[in-house]
């Protein structure tokens, strides 16, 4: 039965906007009494120093600031939806620029300040809201520079600039505004894009880990319960030839036997599945590769994995990386892709290559960036989706262990080098211990 709609409106009230926040009104309100601060800070400066300007027209825009902040204040637990937020950042943008416009219009050497909102407004809307409100400001800055009203020093002289140190200065802020806009808008978008993908690269080496610890618990599972299922079976099976004169109990006692050895049947296999301790910690390095190339062995390009390592780490981390580079190289292999390793004395050194059509060389550059979600030209290979995230994981999980990455094409095919100091991933040398010794004869 679905749900009544009213149910779900007092369930989850409408408190809760579809759009994000993208800037908290307190925020806001903040950055706004600064301003004022500063605003108040300059009349009372040029009234000391005998500047002619329209008090009481600046102090009425003045105090619109102060107005729309206290009744900001009235309502603390609005959020500011991104309409919001252009509205109150197109408040800030008419009052700066109609206070440039009552004290001097470009020679005010706090005109500048016009450009706080189209800044703000690039590090917290899209890029069409943000282009909205920078030709917002070119036009009221043109405005202000047109209309302006002259100020007057103490003896009742006309404050000027030559007409082109006006023209300049006018193009200086217009300048500033494009540039303002462009480069906080592309440095946000750039660390938002790498916060993004840092937390992605976190939640999957948190699923490798949870993978992992759930294979020790189901081998742990599978020896600690081993035990009392033979006793069981053997109890069972004990009773299934003493009750020959009962054929109703020893039918029970025959299906209890069954399930016994049923269950000693998942167990040995969940045991397998889980591995033993020692494997959770560390395994060659082959296994490991295959372990990093399993999911990607069936999906059509021929996989060969070539090693002949020592005993290594069996880090979760390393392994989800690893496996996001075969996988990049499946997405784009023409027919094979070779995992080859090579031990030197002090090095370990991991080659992933494929025979599809390379890396742009234009790319080349940016291989490891978040969200660059074109690998190379061609079509990607079906069965994986991803987001441009599968060479920054992969690059980040592996320099965390101590590995250097390079990435390079090989005429035909791309080829990614990992190399490692071989005392960082290399396991120490452990072995099943043999048979108790025999202490009496």
């Amino acid at each position: 039965m679905s749900a009544d709609p009213a149910v779900k409106s007092a369930a989850f009230p409408a408190a809760l906007p579809r759009d994000p926040e993208p800037i908290r009104i307190r925020t806001l309100a903040l950055l706004r009494w600064i301003a004022i601060a500063g605003q108040l800070a300059a009349v009372i400066v040029a009234h000391f120093m005998s500047i002619g300007f329209p008090v009481l027209p600046v102090l009425v825009l003045i105090a619109a600031a102060v107005a729309m902040n206290l009744w900001l204040s009235l309502r603390p637990f609005m959020r500011a939806s991104p309409s919001h937020a252009i509205v109150q950042l197109g408040f800030d943008l008419m009052q700066n620029s109609a206070l440039m416009a009552l004290t001097g219009g470009m020679t005010n050497p706090f005109a500048l300040l016009v450009l706080a909102p189209v800044t703000i407004a690039a590090t917290s809307l899209n890029l069409r809201q943000t282009l909205a409100l920078s030709l917002a400001a070119v036009a009221l800055i043109s405005v202000a520079a047109m209309v302006a009203i002259p100020l007057q020093d103490a003896d009742g002289g006309v404050l000027r600039l030559a007409p082109i140190l006006a023209l300049g200065h006018w193009a200086a802020l217009v300048i500033g505004v494009a540039f303002f806009a462009y480069y906080a808008h592309r440095v946000t978008a750039e660390l938002s894009a790498t916060s993004n993908a840092l937390f992605a690269t976190q939640m999957a080496l948190a699923r490798e880990q949870r993978l992992q610890h759930l294979g020790g618990v189901v081998a742990a599972a599978a020896h600690e319960m081993g035990t009392p299922l033979a006793t069981i079976k053997l109890i069972a099976s004990e009773l299934v030839e003493e009750l020959n004169d009962r054929p109703d109990l020893q039918q029970d006692a025959r299906a209890l036997r069954d399930s016994a050895e049923r269950c000693g049947t998942i167990l040995r296999s969940m045991g397998r599945a889980g591995k033993d301790d020692l494997h959770m910690r560390s395994a060659p390095l082959h296994a490991v590769l295959e372990d990093a190339a399993g999911p990607h062995a069936d999906r059509g390009p021929q996989l060969d994995i070539i090693a002949d390592g020592p005993e290594i780490h069996r880090d979760p981390a390393v392994i989800h990386a690893l496996r996001n580079l075969i996988q990049n190289a499946v997405d784009f292999a023409q027919s094979r892709v070779v995992v080859e390793a090579d031990q030197g004395a002090r090095h370990l050194t991991i080659t992933i290559r494929d025979d599809g059509p390379g890396y742009p060389p234009a790319l080349l550059a940016r291989i490891g960036d978040p969200y660059l979600t074109s690998r190379r030209e061609g079509r990607q290979r079906g069965g994986y989706e991803g987001m441009g995230l599968g060479l920054f994981i992969a690059k980040a999980l592996l320099e965390r262990s101590g590995a250097v990455l390079t990435f390079a094409n090989g005429g035909p095919g791309a080829i990614v080098t990992v190399r490692w100091p071989l005392d960082r991933i290399r396991a120490d040398s452990r072995v099943a211990l043999g048979d108790n010794p025999l202490l009496f004869d």
